[in-house]
């Protein structure tokens, strides 16, 4: 085998299989995406924890063990590869990428952790509606209901306003809309929604 052939060979996308797991650092973010199935059908989901090998997805539909996924998430871009676990929330799947691929995903992996534990603003991108609707239940983790008053929505997350103040980390339904709280500011909270809302019923007559 020539140099140029060893060298094409190295650049092959290849799987990171089980064995190599721990060479890897799994990240706990939570980023916004979409993936598809072998049937060709879209799917929202939402990253539970990343590494360069393999990621962790919360989603709606669970495909096959070794289906071929390929998915699309904020910062990260389009990654692919086969779903080698199913979860309580969705599955989990092994990256197929180059090592260049790999490197360039560390090295993101590595800012959103850095920007995570710095405390830096949550990201603002996606737009914010304030809906005509604005009296919603929140039902809490520890089993009991609170009233609120919705403040703006996205379609990642939404603000309320709450005489109480559920702890950080804490998985709420907002309306029927599964969540956690992130964020608490002198009025109320934010959460962040499970899965992104879908973009076709998001205006200001949005029901969560």
């Amino acid at each position: 085998m020539g140099a140029a052939e060893a060298r094409a060979d190295t650049e092959k996308a290849v799987p990171a299989y089980r064995s190599d797991r721990r060479r890897f650092a799994r990240v706990k973010v939570s980023l916004l995406g979409r993936y598809m199935l072998a049937n060709r059908q879209e799917y929202p989901c939402q990253s539970a924890d990343f590494s360069p090998g393999g990621v962790a997805l919360v989603a709606p539909v669970i495909g096959a063990i070794g289906e071929r996924v390929v998915c699309y998430f904020e910062h990260i871009g389009r990654i692919e590869g086969q779903i080698v676990r199913h979860t309580d929330t969705g599955f989990a799947i092994t990256i197929n990428a180059t090592p260049r691929k790999r490197d360039k995903l560390a090295s993101q992996l590595t800012w959103l952790a850095n920007r995570h534990e710095l405390g830096l603003p949550e990201d603002r991108r996606h737009e914010r509606i304030v809906p005509i609707h604005k009296n919603v239940t929140l039902r809490l983790d520890e089993g009991f209901d609170v009233e609120g008053k919705l403040i703006d929505v996205s379609l990642s997350g939404a603000g309320i306003a709450l005489d109480v103040r559920p702890a950080i980390g804490l998985g709420v339904v907002v309306g029927n809309t599964p969540a956690r709280v992130v964020r608490h500011f002198p009025d109320g909270i934010a959460v962040q929604f499970n899965l992104p809302l879908a973009a076709d019923r998001f205006d200001e007559n949005i029901i969560l």
